[in-house]
């Protein structure tokens, strides 16, 4: 499986790096499950649960064998081409839940999202393909 993150971060005096602009990871179905891996952050296997399993189940109807891996593109800033927009709605158990107004459908995104933000963004952006 391969993973890409595309760093668009900066390092000014005496700050640390900013967080990547846009994030790749590939989802795949384990055991029933979808979960992904991203070694560069310290994830494997990482779950989708409470409700984000259910919006990547609607995501990805349309695209063959999906359980096997596909692209999922997303920012707390709009890109060109994004198809999802999620927004902040409250904190819990460490994680955040997010609507999707696409979607019409709330899901929690646990605290391996602060692998990739230092807080929780108020939206997140995202794009969905299949893998080439």
């Amino acid at each position: 499986m391969m993973f890409l993150r595309v760093d668009l971060g900066t390092v000014e005096a005496n700050r640390e790096p900013k967080m990547n602009a846009i994030n790749v990871i590939a989802p795949y179905k384990y055991h029933g499950q979808w979960v992904f891996d991203d070694p560069r952050v310290g994830l494997a296997q990482e779950p989708f649960v409470a409700g984000a399993d259910t919006w990547i189940d609607r995501v990805v109807a349309d695209i063959p064998n999906a359980e096997q891996g596909f692209v999922l593109i997303f920012s707390s800033s709009p890109f060109p081409g994004h198809q999802y927009r999620l927004d902040w709605r409250r904190e819990e158990d460490g994680g955040n839940w997010y609507f999707s107004a696409d979607l019409d459908m709330e899901g929690w995104l646990c605290p391996a999202l602060f692998k990739y933000f230092t807080a929780a963004p108020k939206t997140l952006y995202a794009q969905i393909k299949a893998r080439s």
